[in-house]
């Protein structure tokens, strides 16, 4: 959704639109622009050390903007920011003095507003924040299929599925540690500088949002399993709808007027009502296996309410997909792939073989309550790498500069 055009190509398109399809919502995608460095570090640091700092930084800046669109580019700048990592916490030691030397600069994806803030812990959140939504991006890119052929349903391996989690779980844990270790030691008036994609509720609405998508995935896989219980599946669908909800409440605090803000919200919308269908039904199935009248007239109430909520969701998605930037309606897959068929046959079905309860209880209709349950899936817990062992020198040795050269250098700079 929020990727720049070099990046989204990670994302399966159709050739002949040039429209996205999504699997996994990228909320959206900051890149790093040229920055002068060297300049700010002369004097300061090693030659050397400065060099690597710049040049690591710089391998970030080329492959983002570059013309490739294979999968590979994702692969390639993850690995250079993990790369880049160790060199980037020398800069915010508070013992180097080095936090507020440097004006890192950035492009966002909303408007392609240039950002730039002179404080290297803005550069260490811009840096894993973009790590999180390329490993978002690679998790969509799993789920998609190469070949559709037009097909109404998405073909996704089980393997891939389980990948895709785990993609997810990652994901979560670099917004997690956003929040919880970077953006606190940002001081006021630098968050109020920040653009909207890296305000606190949009972080931790991206981290949770990732939860509650890695729940589906588990219950696409559940439904496709014989050896599991209804239980277990309403409780996956209970999970996920928590989920979405926690995150739809983060959004709600934010200023989400922009156009990928509104767009954001809808998806999560639709993936809220998608849950709450799914957790009827299986709601209603447990029901229907009693054996008093009044548990079969729960579960009619619950098969009705999926259906209804099924409809809404179908509702959600065409007004997500329409939203701009406009993207591509969906195939069925993973658990709604089963549902988007059953939950209408099973309520019909239910609503007629039940008829005469329902009569005899006209004027008491009441909807059972969802159970909630204790959520399963935790964020992966986000360790920054051991600081680059070139700032662990005892004494640095920085050679002054000739008066020629610093003349001409500042001749350079006029």
């Amino acid at each position: 959704m929020g990727c720049s055009p070099s990046i989204c190509a990670a994302g399966k398109r159709k050739n002949n639109l040039n429209i996205l399809e999504i699997a996994i919502c990228v909320p959206s995608m900051c890149v790093p622009l040229q920055t002068d460095l060297q300049r700010a570090l002369r004097g300061l640091i090693p030659k050397d050390l400065a060099d690597r700092v710049v040049s690591q930084r710089n391998r970030i800046v080329l492959v983002a903007e570059g013309e490739e669109t294979s999968g590979s580019v994702v692969t390639e700048l993850q690995r250079a920011l993990e790369d880049y990592l160790p060199l980037l916490l020398g800069l915010t030691n508070k013992e180097h003095g080095l936090q507020e030397v440097v004006e890192f600069k950035w492009k966002y994806s909303e408007d392609g507003k240039e950002v730039c803030v002179a404080n290297s812990w803005f550069e260490l959140l811009s840096v894993i924040h973009m790590m999180a939504m390329l490993t978002l991006t690679e998790a969509n890119s799993m789920l998609i299929s190469e070949n559709q052929s037009g097909s109404s349903e998405r073909l996704v391996s089980a393997d891939c599925m389980r990948d895709a989690v785990d993609l997810l779980l990652k994901a979560s844990g670099y917004m997690e540690f956003c929040v919880r270790d970077v953006l606190v030691r940002l001081p006021t008036d630098i968050k109020k500088q920040l653009p909207k994609d890296l305000q606190e509720g949009i972080l931790e609405a991206i981290s949770i949002q990732a939860l509650g998508q890695g729940t589906e995935i588990q219950l696409g896989l559940a439904v496709d399993s014989q050896n599991v219980s209804l239980s277990v599946k309403r409780r996956l669908a209970c999970e996920q709808l928590s989920y979405y909800g926690q995150a739809h409440y983060c959004l709600s605090g934010c200023n989400t007027d922009s156009r990928h803000g509104k767009k954001h919200l809808l998806f999560i919308k639709w993936k809220y009502l998608e849950a709450k269908a799914a957790a009827y039904y299986y709601h209603g199935q447990i029901f229907d296996k009693g054996t008093e009248p009044s548990c079969h007239v729960s579960a009619v109430y619950c098969f009705l309410a999926a259906e209804d909520l099924l409809s809404e969701s179908k509702k959600a998605c065409l007004n997500f997909c329409l939203t701009a930037p406009v993207t591509r309606i969906p195939p069925l897959w993973g658990a709604m792939k089963h549902l988007n068929k059953r939950i209408p046959d099973v309520a019909s079905k239910k609503s007629q073989m039940y008829g005469y309860l329902l009569e005899q209880e006209k004027g008491l209709e009441i909807l059972p309550d969802l159970p909630e349950f204790e959520l399963s899936l935790r964020p992966d817990d986000f360790e920054l790498p051991e600081m680059d062992a070139a700032w662990g020198r005892q004494k640095w040795e920085i050679p002054s500069q000739p008066l020629k050269e610093h003349l001409k250098d500042s001749e350079d700079e006029m």
